[in-house]
């Protein structure tokens, strides 16, 4: 038996469906929406990589080396505590956590700061079925639950979502998006506390309810998932319908991607070195086919090194 590497381990395939294609080992997808905000750098603490907006309201936090990877908040004020809560294990492809970025950041640019009336603050839908209306549209069913409760999942039984209709405090989890069999390297979990929008967490399901394929390294499939998904070659011929959220190609392709690259070749700040730097690193590993963290946190080791934790 031969010790020499498989390079096909580090071939780019099309990974369907998209929700249980894993983390890519960065957080580049999630960060491309927001990147000409405001990033704080931060050496000590388990949060590795902090981006707020320009008024710190809303703020995307980046613990990677943490079960829970993300964490993201919108307060009324910069010193107010969140009014809502959002978190992404780290098995969760960070295409879905472009989804609420990306959303995010367009409401915060239709917002006025003066005014406190940006979309990000409003009161969530008295109806539960406008958060996960995408899902109903793609035909998620469903089925049983408790009393309080609604449980949706996918035609393939591999995905859904848990809501708690009776809601609770503020900070209550009210609804659960999930995908892949319970495990710490298989399952998908995306939370949000009870008074987020429902637009947000609406676009957030609309991530998972695409059909799109995302790129992935074939060795960044868990074992336990190779069955369960299918997996097509990336070469000249690819799929033209594969999914326009940012994925490891797009980051390198994609008009946001070419906006940071502009930024990073005249830096203006000491921030805009770092994430020059942090580029190059990235650029650099991604040549020796080596996975990485997320830019900024490519000194740590990897989540998948970290003592377990229980997932829900």
């Amino acid at each position: 038996m031969s010790d020499l590497p498989d390079p096909s381990r580090h071939e780019e395939v099309l990974v369907s469906p998209m929700y249980l294609a894993g983390s890519n080992g960065t957080g580049n997808a999630g960060f491309a929406p927001v990147a000409h905000w405001p990033h704080h750098y931060l050496d000590d603490g388990p949060c590795q990589l902090l981006v707020t907006s320009p008024d710190q309201r809303i703020r995307i936090g980046w613990f990677g080396d943490d079960f829970e990877l993300w964490r993201i908040t919108a307060a009324e004020e910069a010193v107010a505590p969140p009014r809502w809560t959002a978190t992404f294990n780290h098995v969760t492809p960070t295409e879905i956590v472009a989804g609420l970025t990306t959303a995010l950041a367009r409401d915060y640019a239709e917002s006025d700061p003066y005014e406190n009336n940006g979309r990000f603050l409003a009161d969530p839908s008295l109806y539960w079925a406008d958060a996960v209306q995408p899902l109903l549209d793609a035909g998620w069913r469903r089925g049983a639950a408790k009393y309080g409760t609604v449980e949706i999942t996918a035609p393939d039984g591999l995905a859904g979502v848990e809501i708690d209709t009776l809601r609770g405090g503020g900070d209550a989890e009210a609804i659960m998006l999930w995908a892949g069999p319970r495990g710490w390297g298989t399952r998908a979990e995306a939370v949000f506390t009870a008074r987020t929008p429902s637009h947000l967490i609406a676009a957030t399901a609309a991530v998972m309810a695409s059909p799109a394929p995302v790129v992935r390294e074939r060795h960044m499939i868990h074992r336990k998932m190779e069955p369960l998904v299918t997996l097509t070659l990336v070469g000249p011929a690819a799929d033209p319908r594969v999914s326009r959220f940012p994925t490891p190609l797009d980051v390198r392709h994609t008009a946001v991607t070419e906006a940071v690259r502009r930024a990073a070749r005249a830096p203006r700040t000491a921030a805009d070195h770092r994430v020059m730097a942090a580029q190059s690193r990235t650029t650099s590993s991604a040549q020796q086919r080596s996975s990485t963290l997320a830019p900024e946190a490519a000194a740590r080791p990897s989540a998948a090194s970290s003592a377990p934790r229980h997932g829900r």
